[in-house]
């Protein structure tokens, strides 16, 4: 599954016969939906954070460039360790094999109030020209849940 919000599994969780094992979510720094993580935390299904590093609109952020420096790590290995120790599977993107590996470089631990600032961020706005559909079972939202490209931060 990809991009269910609660409402959405547990419409879902009513009509299955197997409870999925997956649910891709937008997951951020600045979008750390914590109540749905926690929901599929409950129900066993695994969350994979797709765009962990915001669609890149992160890397322009100096508070977070600051606190990369400080672990002496890049923004995107930052934002990628963010994700894995909010409980996630990270995937990030790139196609450059050099990335790939420095993705991987993540055995660092980010301290509980350094976490919690990156889960406060602001992803301000993911613009509104874009949207997916989600399952429509009884009583669900059924509608289109907006999302877009690339989200602005809060300085």
């Amino acid at each position: 599954m990809s991009n269910f919000l609660r409402s959405d599994l547990e419409d879902l969780l009513e009509h299955a016969e197997a409870v999925p094992h997956v649910n891709q979510l937008l997951v951020h720094a600045g979008n750390t939906p914590r109540e749905l993580l926690d929901f599929c935390e409950a129900k066993g299904i695994r969350v994979q954070a797709y765009s962990p590093i915001a669609h890149g609109a992160i890397l322009e952020n100096p508070e977070v460039n600051a606190m990369a420096e400080r672990y002496g790590v890049s923004v995107p290995q930052l934002c990628i360790r963010c994700t894995l120790q909010l409980g996630t599977v990270s995937l990030p993107k790139t196609a450059n094999p050099e990335r790939m590996r420095a993705n991987a470089q993540v055995n660092f631990e980010i301290s509980a109030e350094d976490m919690a600032a990156l889960e406060g961020l602001e992803a301000r706005d993911y613009g509104e020209h874009s949207a997916f559909p989600v399952f429509s079972g009884k009583g669900g939202s059924g509608g289109r849940r907006p999302v877009g490209p690339r989200p602005t931060f809060a300085p």
